[in-house]
């Protein structure tokens, strides 16, 4: 095959002719090392469970109590919010699991 076969109009390679490495030898990284992090502090005390699981169970109960008129002085806007801020927190405190 002659030397001008392996080029297209204007120079070009044609596809499937590799022209050598495209990409320099050496990557982009970073001079700073940053070591893993040990095994025990990734460990979430056994407790955050239950917890978390609690929070959204009691937020959401809550809420659907003071729609059926269960709770005391209800419906009111107070249990509502309550119920929110427990569910926020249940959903904070799952971000801390490991």
């Amino acid at each position: 095959m002659s030397p001008a076969s392996k080029q297209g109009p204007g120079r070009a390679t044609r596809k499937g002719r590799s022209s050598g490495r495209t990409t320099g030898r050496g990557t982009a990284t970073s001079g700073r090392y940053t070591p893993p992090i040990p095994r025990s502090k990734k460990v979430s005390p056994k407790w955050m469970g239950p917890l978390i699981l609690g929070l959204l169970v009691l937020g959401t109960l809550m809420i659907v109590l003071n729609y059926f008129d269960v709770l005391p002085a209800s419906p009111t806007n107070w249990y509502l919010l309550g119920g929110i801020v427990m569910i926020a927190c249940g959903f904070v405190v799952a971000t801390q699991y490991h």
